[in-house]
């Protein structure tokens, strides 16, 4: 009897170690121990990445994140796409870009599991038109263009993707300023790299995020025309963006890091926090910009060069969380950024706004992981809204109507 009991012990064990080793393959292959990689662009607004690094935020949840330095939103997108990031730090349109077929291949799937910051842009001229035209004087922008391309000289501008944000801005800006866009060149440049491509007049102008604006003027050689807030007050702008297949196969990996993350971008609202968050952002692995150019813009205080003074913004300044109204994925904001794609030539037939939105916003996640850490959620989502500068009202349920009565 002792002897059939050891050796169904025996069987028992044996069987146990079998299944731990199929376990221990299985979440080898399937990559569940293996650290999440997040990249980010070179911008202020990775703060909420990189503090949450920083801060020891992914530790504090329990997952092990790696944080890497990116060259360009092409290079994002296509670690993104191969797997070879989990997610990024992106611009909230990029995925509905790449997914039409704008700035992509069409039918590619990005993710967007949450909102990082609002506001926080700016378009930067040369300062050959210092003098010309002021902070946002719009009406004195197409004579000053007008008269350069008199002087057969090509007027060129900068963003960093196409149908990315900061296209989107320059676009809208554009046609309030009533600049004929097919009069004009616009090239891609990545953000690190505007400052040094206007210093040897590759560009005259150019929209990116900060602190890129805010060196061009500490370097004098570019001035802040407009900052994004002014187009549209609290602007969606970057985004958590992750691959399809992390998103299925890692959820819970993907709901921490969106802890920590939230967790950061709260944290970086503290505007007591934000002279350590300028200093760490402003270090050579991350941003590698001056801590003070950083922290003024990160404040609100916008040195706008080309003896312009200083413009203060006390609440339209980068906003990373505010009360949660920051970070809730909107359907609406990803059905007016396609509809900029038709207005403005990307796209000739409209796309299935609403399918795509859907397919591509983990909207059903975010609210799971904002319940549980007890942030509200917002009620505005595909209700009409407007732009600040320009007036016109998206209704997010009709583009078509919009798109009748809008300026190109």
């Amino acid at each position: 009897m002792k002897t059939i009991k050891k050796q169904i012990a025996n069987l028992l064990t044996a069987s146990t170690m079998i299944l731990l080793v199929v376990s221990a393959a299985f979440t080898k292959i399937s990559g569940q121990n293996d650290p999440v990689r997040l990249g980010f662009i070179p911008l202020t607004d990775c703060s909420p990445i990189v503090m949450a690094k920083e801060l020891g935020l992914f530790k504090k949840y329990g997952v092990e994140v790696v944080v890497t330095k990116e060259s360009s939103w092409a290079n994002v997108r296509d670690k993104i796409l191969t797997g070879e990031l989990d997610g990024a730090h992106c611009l909230y349109s990029m995925p509905f870009s790449v997914y039409t077929g704008v700035g992509g291949k069409a039918g590619s799937e990005m993710k967007i599991a949450m909102m990082l910051n609002v506001n926080g842009q700016a378009i930067t001229l040369s300062n050959d038109f210092c003098g010309k035209v002021g902070f946002k004087q719009m009406n004195k922008v197409t004579p000053v263009v007008a008269a350069k391309l008199k002087a057969e000289k090509e007027v060129t501008f900068a963003m960093t993707f196409p149908g990315g944000t900061h296209d989107l801005w320059l676009r809208n800006w554009m046609s309030i300023a009533g600049l004929n866009q097919k009069a004009v060149k616009i090239i891609t440049i990545p953000p690190p790299q505007m400052v040094a491509n206007m210093k040897v007049g590759n560009m005259d102008g150019f929209c990116v995020g900060e602190p890129w604006g805010g060196v061009a003027v500490k370097q004098g050689i570019g001035f802040t025309q407009v900052a994004s807030q002014d187009i549209w007050k609290d602007h969606p702008e970057k985004a958590l963006v992750v691959n399809k297949d992390f998103s299925t196969k890692r959820k819970a990996d993907l709901v921490k890091v969106m802890k920590a993350v939230m967790e950061a971008c709260i944290w970086l609202d503290n505007p007591s926090n934000r002279k350590k968050a300028a200093s760490i952002i402003g270090r050579a692995p991350y941003v590698n910009a001056p801590a003070d150019v950083i922290e003024a813009r990160l404040m609100g205080d916008y040195n706008l060069g080309c003896n312009q003074g200083t413009q203060v913004y006390a609440k339209d300044y980068m906003l990373f969380h505010k009360g949660g109204t920051v970070n809730y994925p909107r359907k609406s904001y990803a059905i007016w950024a396609m509809a900029q794609f038709v207005r403005f030539g990307y796209l000739k037939e409209a796309p299935n706004y609403a399918a795509i939105a859907d397919k591509l916003i983990l909207q059903d996640l975010y609210e799971e992981v904002a319940k549980s850490m007890k942030i509200k959620i917002p009620n505005d989502d595909m209700k009409p809204f407007s732009l600040t500068m320009d007036k016109t009202v998206f209704d997010p349920s009709n583009p078509a109507a919009y798109l009748k009565v809008v300026k190109r």
